[in-house]
């Protein structure tokens, strides 16, 4: 079952409580200033990150996803998007370098197709995934590849027209526990296993399934989503970004 929450006009002054998770969703095709007003922000490596891309067009969408990203973490902040500094984890997760005061920021990003989402929390370690549900990648060779025997059985169970959103849901929510653990691919695949029927509850199965809550998201038509927090479940904010004032 999706999160059902509407998508509204975010506030001028940004402020994430204690017990907030705010997750914003935004087009990555803004109007050809706003790009480069997003590109003046990253750094060397963002740049050079996003000329490995072959096509323009996926340029073009990591240079808007990570410069919306500055842009929101500096509302934050409180600090102009270019001077913010990230590090990695050993596995690849992102987090800001900066001091004590804002150590407890938590943040996750995810982008498919032409959309991306974010999410961020104080101390609360969280992943965020969006796909566009494609019904040419939902084949079962891949599913027999990826998913766990129980989700593929539960996959099996359903009726063919609604397999390919099934699978879409499985796949999300799937890697945005992934990528809440910061692990990556060190967790195998066919050790936790998440629901995947529609308008059926979001359920994780693993060792650790207490200490996480999980979430899908209606973010864009023909698009799934699912977020992943540590923890009870959080207050959540939805905002929509826009290129004038967010």
């Amino acid at each position: 079952m999706s999160d059902t929450l509407p998508w509204n006009i975010p506030p001028t002054e940004l402020a994430l409580r204690d017990g907030e998770l705010h997750i914003w969703r935004a087009s990555l095709d803004p109007q050809s200033e706003v790009l480069e007003q997003l590109r003046a922000t990253l750094d060397s490596a963002e740049l050079e990150r996003a000329a490995r891309f072959h096509f323009q067009r996926d340029r073009d969408h990591f240079t808007a996803c990570r410069g919306i990203l500055r842009e929101v973490l500096g509302g934050y902040m409180g600090q102009s998007p270019a001077s913010i500094q990230f590090e990695y984890g050993a596995y690849g997760k992102p987090s800001v370098r900066t001091d004590a005061a804002m150590a407890r920021m938590r943040f996750n990003l995810s982008h498919s197709h032409g959309v991306c989402v974010l999410a961020f929390s104080r101390d609360r370690e969280l992943g965020i995934d969006v796909e566009a549900i494609r019904a040419e990648f939902a084949g079962e060779e891949i599913a027999e590849r990826y998913f766990s025997p129980r989700e593929l059985a539960e996959l099996r169970s359903l009726p063919a027209a609604v397999r390919t959103q099934a699978f879409f849901l499985c796949w999300t929510r799937k890697e945005a526990y992934i990528k809440a653990r910061g692990l990556g691919l060190q967790i195998p695949l066919d050790s936790f296993s998440v629901s995947l029927t529609p308008d059926a509850p979001a359920v994780l199965s693993s060792v650790d399934a207490n200490q996480w809550n999980l979430h899908s998201l209606e973010a864009w038509p023909n698009f799934a989503a699912a977020i992943v927090e540590r923890g009870a479940a959080s207050t959540r904010r939805l905002w929509h970004w826009n290129p004038d004032g967010h």
